[in-house]
């Protein structure tokens, strides 16, 4: 039987609410608080939950991540008297299943609830996210959940997918995840790194060439385009794509189809796209930056990548994962973590996301090589200064700290502080692609087995710094 938890703080909304539900046949529990909403859950956790966007003690929005953390996965609806555009936008982020205005009518409010208990019907036959492939995606948050979820649904179907976020979130290793549990995972997975593709040659390393097509091709190439065939092509940075090849790729993604540089042949390529940014695409068209007509169909599916500071609550989890595997690497026994470590990691806001936890991490196991627990003095400097910093910042706001709010002058340290973080990120990247290259003698694929990095993703950052080699 289909539980219904229903939280209004109107109790004669609340009742009708819950008689509408019993005469379909639920199991109905009500409440008029988030507090209610909360013990009721956790006692029985329910199947659904409709609850009230605005409650006399705070708002569902920010107990979200809470209520779809309960063993049952409950799917929630929120009903909102006025509502913003905004929330509407943070509940369906947050994983909302909707959100409705209130007040509706009864037939309405049976739909509601009737199409609710198809969908968990269904979702609960067809549930497929414990054989989801995660390729080392870690964090069982709600954010985290409903990410995977988007994977589990792109990988069931061939859409092109465009997968958003900030850097570092991870846009490739979703890419594979999908890719992995496609039906296409026993073919290729081709990474092109549109960063990385230059000018002269960005056709022929695309669509490939055929032999003395220019000079030095001595032998005719497939493309990337081809060496995906049946796979999945992954494009990584399509920000980046200049405008002119953009016309070329919109016609090879609908007709699947193209013309090796100097062929006198169209070759086929059934490939499957997955596409990530981290720029706004959408702008981009405003600005005429990028064509309309290839955002439109690059998205048909989009994931969009939360940043690491939006769900703390996978660091530890992430944090356990990583520096194991780390300690494999080095040859070491794993460590343990002292609880200020946790709580150090916990208060950074991360502008480099994942990618730079990871490269702290491998630092504070580099720092800690040799002892058993890991603890704050084993991370980097900046971090430690960043995050004691922090602390007298908070005290500031403390009444009786001696402090005086936040004023103009409180708010513009705040900022100066994000960008010092941020140039105090790119400054050790680039100092750690220099020393790379001196210690590589200035062989790239030597670079790339110290770094672990692609190729592609190495000219990148290289091309980023404006280093040469």
């Amino acid at each position: 039987m289909i539980r219904v938890l229903i939280i209004d703080g109107d109790r004669p909304t609340c009742e009708v609410l819950a008689g509408c539900a019993l005469r379909l046949g639920y199991d109905v529990s009500m409440g008029c608080t988030l507090t209610e909403c909360i013990e009721k859950a956790a006692s029985n956790p329910p199947d659904v939950v409709l609850i009230d966007a605005q409650l006399p003690d705070g708002s569902p929005l920010d107990i979200l991540a809470a209520i779809h953390a309960l063993p049952s996965s409950p799917t929630t609806i929120i009903m909102a008297t006025g509502g913003s555009p905004e929330s509407a936008e943070r509940a369906i982020r947050n994983g909302a299943w909707d959100y409705i205005r209130k007040p509706a009518s009864m037939k309405e409010m049976t739909a509601c609830l009737t199409r609710v208990a198809q969908y968990r019907r269904e979702h609960r036959c067809n549930d497929r996210t414990a054989e989801i492939k995660r390729n080392g995606i870690v964090g069982n948050s709600a954010t985290m959940r409903v990410a995977m979820d988007m994977v589990k649904q792109a990988a069931d179907s061939d859409v092109n997918v465009l997968i958003t976020g900030e850097t570092g979130t991870g846009k490739e290793l979703f890419a594979l995840s999908i890719h992995l549990n496609s039906r296409r995972s026993q073919d290729n997975f081709v990474v092109v790194d549109c960063t990385a593709l230059p000018e002269t040659l960005v056709e022929s390393i695309l669509f490939g060439h055929s032999k003395g097509a220019f000079t030095g091709a001595d032998r005719a190439q497939d493309g990337l385009i081809r060496q995906a065939h049946r796979g999945t092509l992954f494009l990584d940075e399509m920000g980046e794509l200049p405008l002119p090849l953009q016309k070329t790729f919109l016609r090879v993604l609908q007709e699947h189809r193209f013309r090796p540089v100097g062929g006198q042949k169209e070759v086929e390529s059934d490939f499957r796209l997955i596409s990530a940014t981290n720029k706004n695409l959408e702008q981009m068209v405003a600005e005429g930056k990028f064509r309309g007509d290839l955002l439109y169909r690059l998205g048909a599916m989009t994931i969009r990548l939360p940043p690491l500071r939006q769900h703390p609550e996978d660091i530890k989890e992430m944090a356990v994962f990583y520096v194991e595997k780390v300690c494999r690497r080095f040859g070491v026994s794993p460590k343990k973590f002292s609880e200020e470590f946790l709580k150090y990691l916990t208060r950074y806001d991360w502008p480099g996301n994942v990618r730079e936890l990871f490269h702290v991490l491998e630092h504070a196991c580099a720092a800690g090589l040799h002892e058993e627990t890991l603890f704050p003095v084993h991370l980097p400097q900046e971090l430690r200064v960043t995050i004691a910093r922090s602390l007298f910042e908070d005290d500031r706001h403390v009444p009786g700290n001696g402090g005086n709010g936040a004023g103009p002058a409180m708010r513009e340290q705040v900022l100066s502080l994000k960008r010092f973080r941020q140039t105090a990120y790119s400054d050790l990247e680039e100092m750690y692609l220099r020393n790379l290259l001196t210690s590589s003698a200035g062989s790239i694929k030597e670079a790339c087995a110290l770094s672990r990095l692609s190729r592609t993703r190495l000219y990148g950052l290289l091309k980023k710094y404006n280093i040469r080699h």
